[in-house]
């Protein structure tokens, strides 16, 4: 009898169940295996690409210069007021660039300059170019009241920084008053006030005005007019001239037969020279009558000299000799421009470097963070001592009386004004209770 047989072998079918599996093993540690390479594979591609993308942005931010921070200085380069502001204010500025370092975050500082020819619709222009399209973060000096009345709205709608420096017509505090803007040097209530009032004190009651015919002398007549007569004196007679004028033989002609007891120049820049000329040539130097300028500035005094204008009193913040700080940096400024800087050219210096001073406090060049720093820092270098600007935007320093040397009392070149008394910054400019600006106390 035959049996049936269900295995060729004894015990094949159990081999064949753990070649199976040992095969299923095999391809599944396989297939696990490739999994974790392929895995593997992947990251280390996104982790190639993430590093090359940043790669190239790396070498693409580096070789993209970052935007500047653009310093405007607007000024009057080459009219009657160019030897007291223009070149001069120019390298005020550049030399604190140059001082701070020449770059801000990274950022290289750049200086533009622009000049606006004394009128207010090219100091316009000038400005509204420099914010729409050139970048222009703060603008420096300006030099003529009614260009910077006129830029005023651009700088304040543009959300931009002004320091008025050579422009002083005392309204740029009061009723044309900004958070973005600050005054920076003298103005017309400076004037108006400090020598005005000390000359009442004096006796000298009739005043006779010759006024130079825009803002600034606008200004300064009214303010002048308002100290005279409150004070009990009078206003005997006022004559104004267009800025340009030659010849001034028949107002001063008119002023010595006033017979007023101060004769006053309220007039700036070349205008305010040839008239101390002539006034000379006329015998009103050294006579009874006091010659008085309020604006008299050391361009007026170095181009006259002392000879001719020998006598002439007038105010002033700053002067090239005042102390030895003031002096070395008058050095420094000389050894490049071959002259003694004017009262702007280092208030030009200290304006932009305290601005620098702040943007770098504040983290950021955003107009109303670096105006906040402003007027929290106090102003301290060798144009002025712990002063600070009020909420109005005035620079409360010291000023100064002074007089024109003769030439016997001039013992080197540029040696031309003798102080005679400090006033102090609350007498000095308009007080916080007069004021016409209604912005509001920091």
């Amino acid at each position: 009898m035959t049996c049936p047989v269900e295995n060729s072998m004894p015990g094949s079918s159990d081999r064949s169940d753990r070649l199976r599996e040992r095969g299923g093993q095999a391809m599944r540690s396989w297939i696990m295996r490739s999994w974790i390479m392929r895995s593997w594979i992947m990251r280390s591609w996104t982790f190639a690409a993430v590093l090359a993308a940043a790669l190239v942005a790396t070498a693409s931010h580096a070789q993209t210069p970052q935007r500047p921070l653009k310093i405007g200085v607007l000024t009057d380069m080459t009219g009657i007021l160019s030897s007291a502001l223009g070149p001069g204010s120019v390298d005020g500025a550049r030399m604190a660039i140059e001082d701070f370092g020449g770059n801000m975050f990274g950022r290289p500082i750049e200086l533009v300059v622009g000049d606006h020819q004394n009128k207010p619709d090219i100091g316009s222009g000038l400005t509204r170019r420099w914010f729409d399209e050139g970048g222009v973060d703060v603008i420096v000096d300006i030099g003529n009241s009614a260009v910077a009345l006129a830029v005023r709205e651009l700088v304040q709608s543009k959300n931009r920084i002004a320091l008025y420096v050579g422009a002083s017509s005392a309204d740029l505090t009061g009723k044309a008053c900004s958070p973005n803007t600050a005054q920076w040097s003298h103005d017309t209530y400076l004037f108006a006030n400090a020598l005005p009032a000390e000359l009442m004190r004096q006796g000298k009651k009739k005043w006779f005005l010759i006024v130079q015919d825009w803002a600034f002398g606008h200004a300064l007549q009214r303010d002048v007019g308002k100290v005279v007569t409150d004070g009990g004196g009078q206003v005997m007679d006022s004559v104004r001239h267009p800025p340009g004028t030659l010849d001034y033989s028949s107002m001063l002609l008119r002023a010595q037969a006033s017979g007023a007891d101060v004769i006053a120049f309220l007039s700036a820049g070349q205008d305010l020279s040839n008239m101390i000329k002539q006034a000379s040539e006329f015998g009103l130097a050294g006579s009874a009558q006091q010659l008085v300028a309020p604006a008299f500035l050391l361009s007026d005094a170095h181009g006259l000299g002392p000879q001719m204008a020998q006598g002439i009193v007038f105010s002033t913040v700053w002067y090239w000799n005042l102390n030895p700080e003031a002096r070395a940096w008058s050095e420094r400024f000389f050894a490049r421009n071959r002259f003694m800087p004017t009262e702007a050219h280092a208030g030009t210096y200290s304006a932009v470097s305290h601005y620098l001073k702040a943007v770098s406090a504040a983290g950021t060049s955003r107009h109303d963070a670096v105006m906040a720093r402003m007027h929290d820092m106090p102003v301290n270098d060798f144009y002025t001592r712990n002063a600070r600007l009020r909420p109005d935007g005035r620079l409360m320093r010291t000023a100064y009386l002074a007089q024109m040397k003769t030439p016997a009392q001039s013992r080197e070149p540029w040696d031309y004004y003798t102080i005679l008394s400090e006033v102090p910054a609350e007498r000095a400019f308009r007080p916080e209770s007069e004021q016409a600006c209604s912005l509001p106390a920091r």
